[in-house]
């Protein structure tokens, strides 16, 4: 189907210039199919990911329908968070820009009852909340429904999900039966074509396919890596390309934790979202977030529900997401707005066979790329410092560096080498080049695993083999190494034979955990960069509470511990020692 310009279709004069003032002139593929369907009074029953122009589909005919000189709720967007229901109002507010006596509510959990209460008896139009508060209000008798003309579920997948599902039934068995439904999911389960027979009336089906949500102004690129490299190989990413605004998502609210406190130890203005924080907290954190005060916001999937934030240069994969649904609304959250945008899924090699899983399910392939070295993050600070020199060069005007002419004619009295003093004003101004870079982590794969011909993803047996799993004849598998090892099996002093290259290993002794915040990361980073021995020979890294245990090679005890005992680790002071 032919996207339709927005003044093909049949719209007030008040929606058409608010959406021109919001710079769209073509209505996206469930634009295009809803907006006729609901404007004809129709039920709807729609298919649509994240970012696909879905907020508009429902809100457009939604907002046509409503009479302003009645002072009474005529419309409630029903939906999972209380971030989603602040994005449609805001969404809503930029539709109704020039119709400026019609008034909005957002109710939702973790607000004020009293500014939700003197919203909704001054009277509002359309109320947009969650299942939970909605509720809440219809039970106080603070939200009247008896007039009302159109409700909209939207992301219902993600409500039921939530356990939603009974609330819901609740809401809509307390509607008008004469009213048009209109019901949004990225997935249509049994669950929702249940509700839908149920309490939609012959509705027209419409739906966005995967080829049209996978946006082709997103550079989708994968990495494989260990799980402790991940943050390094983020950070690398991020100055490499010149990412200015990002989402990193991971799957659990300590992993969110983590990971911000990592990122703001390298200098980096990271913050985190997720359920455990409290609404006032949230709102602040977004809210830095949407005015760039803080450009790195770490969040989980349901956290995240409803960030639209313009501008998302990329969207990071800390985390595999549990979904491959997932995976669609993550990276939908940039490429907007017909700008370009980046996703990186961070990928441990167990994981591999998940993407190939995702590669099929959007019917897209998902390059690999390598992380960059540090020879190539010191030639990209080389370059954009060049750059930013050339800049102030070209674009100043002659008086703004001639202020200047006085204290280079003093330099250049007392120095006559002006490669020196060139140098030199670069070291002030950069300081060390390499700078908040470890040193070279090797991040190749120790083992690979590839399609099959078919493309399908390898027999489980054989990859689990090559992940160096044995089966036992009770049928259980468990790691050869590490198993064995917490068995007790080590020889004395820690020494044992590590795997193909049967290199013999030292466990060694560190002063320093978890209580010094000190990661596996950490430790890899200050012991490659300071002792020369490479990341990739480092073995089994324990992190405990006041000291850790690290395994090197052997043949680098000796160096490891007589370096490291004069050197630190993120500025503590450390000591090393044979273990017990």
């Amino acid at each position: 189907m032919t996207n339709l310009r927005f003044d093909e279709l049949q719209l007030s004069d008040e929606i058409q210039k608010a959406v021109a003032d919001m710079g769209f002139a073509e209505a996206t593929p469930i634009q295009s199919q809803a907006i006729p369907v609901a404007l004809s009074g129709k039920d709807v029953l729609g298919q649509a990911q994240t970012g696909t122009g879905k907020t508009a589909a429902f809100g457009i005919p939604l907002i046509e329908k409503i009479d302003t000189l009645q002072k009474h709720t005529q419309a409630l967007v029903l939906c999972p968070t209380r971030e989603l229901a602040v994005q449609i109002t805001g969404e809503f507010k930029k539709l109704t820009k020039y119709i400026p006596d019609l008034f909005i509510a957002t109710i939702f959990g973790g607000d004020s009852y009293e500014r939700q209460f003197f919203q909704l008896k001054k009277g509002v139009h359309i109320v947009v909340g969650t299942p939970g508060r909605v509720i809440d209000h219809l039970n106080r008798g603070t939200l009247k429904v008896d007039k009302l003309q159109t409700i909209v579920l939207d992301e219902a997948d993600e409500m039921l999900n939530m356990g939603f599902r009974e609330d819901i039934e609740h809401i809509l068995q307390q509607m008008p039966d004469e009213r048009q439904t209109l019901l949004f999911s990225a997935t249509m389960s049994p669950a929702i074509l249940s509700i839908a027979r149920q309490y939609q009336t012959q509705p027209e089906q419409v739906r966005v396919a995967r080829s049209e949500v996978t946006a082709a102004n997103i550079e989708q690129l994968y990495v494989n890596i260990k799980q402790q490299q991940k943050t390094e190989a983020m950070c690398r990413f991020i100055e490499y390309y010149g990412l200015k605004l990002m989402l990193v998502f991971c799957n659990t609210k300590l992993q969110v934790d983590t990971l911000v406190d990592e990122m703001q130890k390298r200098g980096l203005n990271a913050e985190g979202l997720h359920g455990d924080m409290k609404q006032t907290q949230r709102n602040m954190v977004m809210g830095r977030f949407r005015n760039t005060t803080v450009n790195i916001l770490v969040a989980t999937d349901v956290a995240a529900r409803g960030i639209d934030v313009s501008g998302v240069d990329a969207v990071f994969n800390y985390d595999f997401p549990q979904d491959y649904e997932y995976y669609v609304h993550r990276i939908g959250r940039t490429g907007r707005a017909g700008k370009k945008g980046m996703s990186f899924t961070l990928l441990t090699q167990k994981e591999r066979f998940k993407l190939q899983e995702v590669e099929r399910f959007m019917k897209t392939k998902i390059t690999k790329v390598q992380v960059p070295d540090v020879a190539s993050i010191l030639e990209k600070r080389q370059e954009n410092f060049i750059e930013q020199i050339k800049e102030e060069v070209n674009g100043s005007e002659g008086a703004n560096l001639k202020q200047y002419d006085q204290m280079v004619a003093k330099i250049t009295a007392e120095i006559q080498d002006p490669k020196q003093i060139i140098a030199a004003l670069m070291r002030l101004y950069l300081g060390d080049l390499q700078q908040n870079l470890a040193a070279d982590m090797d991040f190749s794969e120790t083992r690979s695993y590839e399609r099959t011909d078919s493309g399908d993803r390898g027999n489980k047996r054989g990859f689990e083999r090559e992940r160096g799993f044995e089966r036992e004849k009770t049928g259980n598998y468990f790691s050869d190494r590490n198993s064995r090892d917490r068995e007790g099996n080590r020889e004395s002093r820690g020494s044992y034979n590590r795997g193909e290259n049967n290199q013999k290993m030292t466990r060694l002794f560190v002063g320093l955990g978890k209580k010094h915040n000190v990661g596996k990361s950490d430790i890899v980073g200050a012991f490659a960069a300071k002792t020369g021995i490479r990341g990739k020979d480092i073995g089994e890294i324990e992190i405990m509470e006041n000291f850790s245990f690290v395994e090197v090679p052997e043949t680098e005890v000796k160096n490891v511990i007589k370096v490291m005992n004069q050197n630190a680790i993120k500025g503590k002071k450390v000591t090393v020692e044979l273990a017990n």
